[in-house]
C-alpha cells in the first residue's frame, strides 16, 4: 500500500503543512497544487519522498510547472492550481481537461475548499487549504490517498 500526501494554498504559512507532513509520514510522496508563495523550497527539501509540486495564481516568481501529468501505482494524474479551469464556479471543465488528457484522477486546489468525489468516472480532488480554509467551519485540511496492488484508490480529507 502506498501513501500519498496532498496539499494546497499554503501562502507562506509554513506551520500546518509541517504538522500534516509529520501526522502522516511515512508517505510515498507529496501533492501540493500550489500557492506557495515562496516556501516550494523548503518544503521539497522536508519530505523525504518524491514530490509533485504545480505553481499557483500566487506564485509569480516560481519556477515549477503550472500543471503535471504522471502515473502513480498504475493510475494516470493530472493536477493543476485550478484557476484556468473555472473550478469556483464548476468543477465540470476540470472533470473534463482530466479526461481529455486520459486521466482517472484530477486534483486541484484554489478555492480553499475541500473536495473528495468521483464524477462521471473521475477522481475529482481537492485538499482544501492549509492556511486559510472557506468551508464551514473554517478549519486546515489535507487529503491523504492510498493506492495498492488491488487498484482501488482510496481517500479521506484530513483536518488539522
Amino acid at each position: 500500500m502506498h501513501k500519498y500526501l496532498v496539499v494546497s494554498d499554503t501562502h507562506g504559512r509554513d506551520d500546518n503543512f509541517y504538522r500534516a507532513l509529520e501526522a502522516e509520514e511515512p508517505v510515498d510522496g507529496v501533492i501540493h497544487c500550489g500557492d506557495f508563495e515562496g516556501s516550494e523550497g523548503k518544503f521539497a527539501l522536508a519530505c523525504d519522498c518524491p514530490v509533485y509540486f504545480v505553481a499557483g495564481n500566487n506564485d509569480f516568481f516560481s519556477d515549477l510547472n503550472r500543471e503535471l501529468e504522471f502515473t502513480l501505482d498504475g493510475h494516470k494524474f493530472f493536477v493543476a492550481h485550478g484557476h484556468n479551469y473555472m473550478v469556483n464556479m464548476d468543477l465540470e471543465y476540470i472533470r473534463s481537461e482530466a479526461i481529455s488528457r486520459n486521466a482517472e484522477v484530477v486534483i486541484f486546489g484554489h478555492t480553499h475548499k475541500p473536495v473528495a468525489k468521483t464524477m462521471g468516472g473521475v477522481y475529482v480532488f481537492n485538499p482544501g487549504s492549509l492556511s486559510y480554509p472557506r468551508q464551514e467551519g473554517r478549519r486546515p485540511s489535507y487529503l491523504v490517498l492510498s493506492m495498492g496492488d488491488d487498484d482501488i484508490i482510496s481517500y479521506e480529507i484530513k483536518y488539522l
